[in-house]
């Protein structure tokens, strides 16, 4: 027979493999150190090309599926498979453009989701000889390469606490030489990739060891089964009485939230059925908490769909909503196959489930390679149906979120950003041309903030003589903290004529300081006037400025010659000079200004 089952690979040996993989490592881990690491020392960090992200996503995708597909037997599977894999990645990753942020976004999470699900299928596979996957195979060389995944990432933290030790002890006896070296980016990735590729090659040699951990890993989880379950099923008891308006009250993340129980109850109820009906947890209060977390799979998956559709009618379209439909289709599949599973094999459910995990695996990693490219391209979708909600008046510009359109949703959004500024209603267009100029969703709420504040504005300012209408732009300026101030208990007066160059403002709050009795205990002679007074404004073309009140116009030449002339020769002298000041009922506030 040419097959490898999972006991008889256990016990072959390949003392080899550590030393290939440690090698491998070390040179994909240094390549992708060359490739990434262009910044000048002390210089801000780079952000790369497309295609130096992509083709480092392939060097580090291609080794590290080798790693963990590596064996003996058709070894050169393994190192075909990798290079497949490593292929496809950095192609889409170049396909899809972008440069740090690629790897932070769900068309990446899709693609490392779905090489996730394709390893342990093609593992299984290459020790078959074929195109058959026993879903006992499937299943533990699943859960033992999260094992691994793990201990691997565990030991290569070790090995860096060791060198660091190292190098400090050095350097008590004065050799610094190991502590220059882990300085240089080239000797951290060396270290790195050695000790990830060595601790899989160790690890893999100690292979029965490892599956006896993961057993023991799954046992503990399914200890965790009836607490979940019941859990879930006390929160699906109550919500006929408390109702579903309390789901969208308590929290704005109520999908996420109902998701992450859809997740835990897969894993959970998966290590309760183990990879076969001999595996099976035998105890009545862990079948039964695993039937109860099958049950609760598909009514949270709908409630989370309830949520996510509300949003989506809410606020439209967004590339995170969108990926949360997906996830929500995802798992309305599993609770679909795990009531099916329930109604058809009751106690021994999980001779039907786990055929149908194999099942939607297949399908899950197919939809995620797919989701993967810019095909799904969420951020069109996106871009166009929120566009399409301010065009239509159902959202007003002030209550859109350009940030989102401006930095969210890729190039789509910048497309659609300046398709907006032609528009033909001169208040969207204005903001698309001013939202267009800002180089971070930062500058965007800055100007969304003071517009909210400016417009609050006018509830609480008086505007003396006579009441006319402020400029935005002066009123943008008002709401300093040396004019008017944001708090919107706080009224204010504004000296403004239309037209004029200049305006003053004081606020309620300074007034009443002024007015406050000093305390009985302070004599009238030693209390301190407030500090606070009147705040100028003045106007060059159509913006306006505070005026600091320390301004002063440089002197001239001449005056600069008479100042120094007078110094020397001590011509000094007081004199009164005309001058202007606020005053409030007669009395002076603040200090004069020229």
């Amino acid at each position: 027979m040419d097959e490898m089952t999972e006991g008889t690979r256990a016990g072959i040996g390949w003392p080899i493999r550590p030393i290939v993989l440690a090698l491998v490592g070390a040179l994909a881990a240094l390549a992708v150190q060359q490739v990434l690491d262009i910044a000048q020392p002390g210089s801000p960090p780079v952000d790369p090309a497309a295609w130096r992200i992509a083709l480092a996503t392939a060097i580090g995708t291609g080794a590290v599926t080798f790693g963990f597909a590596f064996e003996r037997r058709r070894w050169w599977w393994a190192a075909l498979f990798g290079a497949v894999v490593g292929l496809v990645s950095g192609l889409i990753l170049y396909w899809n453009g972008g440069g740090w942020g690629a790897w932070y976004n769900w068309h990446s999470a899709s693609l490392f989701l779905a090489i996730a699900i394709a390893v342990p299928l093609f593992q299984t596979a290459r020790d078959n000889g074929g195109w058959r996957f026993p879903y006992a195979d499937v299943h533990g060389e699943a859960w033992t390469n999260v094992v691994l995944w793990g201990a691997c990432w565990l030991f290569t933290g070790v090995v860096f606490a060791l060198a660091w030790l190292l190098a400090a002890l050095f350097d008590l006896i004065g050799l610094h030489f190991l502590r220059d070296l882990l300085q240089h980016n080239w000797c951290n990735a060396v270290l790195f990739g050695a000790s990830f590729g060595g601790a899989l090659g160790l690890l893999r040699e100690r292979d029965g060891v490892l599956r006896l951990l993961q057993r023991v890993v799954t046992a503990v989880l399914a200890v965790l089964a009836p607490v979940l379950g019941a859990g879930l099923l006390v929160f699906l008891l109550a919500l006929p009485f408390t109702g579903l308006d309390a789901l969208w009250e308590a929290t704005k993340s109520t999908t996420p939230i109902l998701l992450g129980c859809v997740i835990g109850a897969l894993i959970l109820s998966n290590a309760v059925i183990g990879n076969g009906t001999d595996e099976e947890a035998t105890n009545p209060v862990l079948r039964f908490g695993a039937m109860a977390l099958a049950l609760a799979v598909l009514p949270l998956a709908v409630i989370a769909g309830i949520a996510t559709g509300l949003r989506i009618g809410q606020y439209g379209l967004t590339p995170d909503r969108l990926w949360a439909v997906v996830f929500v289709g995802f798992a309305s599949v599993y609770g679909v196959a795990y009531l099916v599973a329930l109604v058809r094999g009751r106690h021994a459910w999980g001779a039907f489930a786990r055929p149908s995990n194999l099942r939607i695996a297949f399908l899950v990693a197919g939809v995620g390679l797919l989701l993967a490219t810019p095909l799904a391209s969420f951020n069109t979708l996106s871009s166009a149906d929120q566009v399409a909600r301010l065009e239509a008046g159902r959202v007003t510009s002030a209550k859109f979120d350009w940030a989102a359109l401006a930095f969210d949703f890729g190039d789509p959004g910048k497309a659609a950003l300046r398709r907006l500024a032609r528009s033909a209603n001169p208040v969207i267009a204005a903001r698309a041309r001013e939202v267009a100029t800002k180089t971070s969703r930062w500058e965007i709420a800055g100007i969304d903030r003071t517009q909210s504040d400016a417009d609050l504005l006018v509830k609480r300012l008086r505007v003396l003589p006579v009441t006319v209408p402020v400029p935005l732009a002066l009123r943008a300026v008002l709401t300093d903290w040396q004019g008017c101030r944001s708090n919107r208990e706080n009224r204010c007066t504004l000296l403004y004529a239309p037209g004029a160059r200049e305006a003053v403002s004081i606020s309620q709050s300074c007034i009443d300081d002024l007015t406050r009795d000093p305390p009985a205990a302070t004599p009238a002679s030693a209390a301190l006037r407030s500090g606070c007074g009147a705040a100028r404004y003045r106007r060059t073309g159509d913006a306006w400025a505070r005026v600091d009140d320390d301004a002063r116009l440089p002197l001239t030449p001449a005056e600069r010659a008479a100042l120094k002339a007078g110094d020397a020769a001590g011509r000094v002298e007081i004199r009164a000079v005309p001058a202007r000041r606020v005053f409030v009922g007669g009395v002076p506030v603040g200090d004069p200004f020229e």
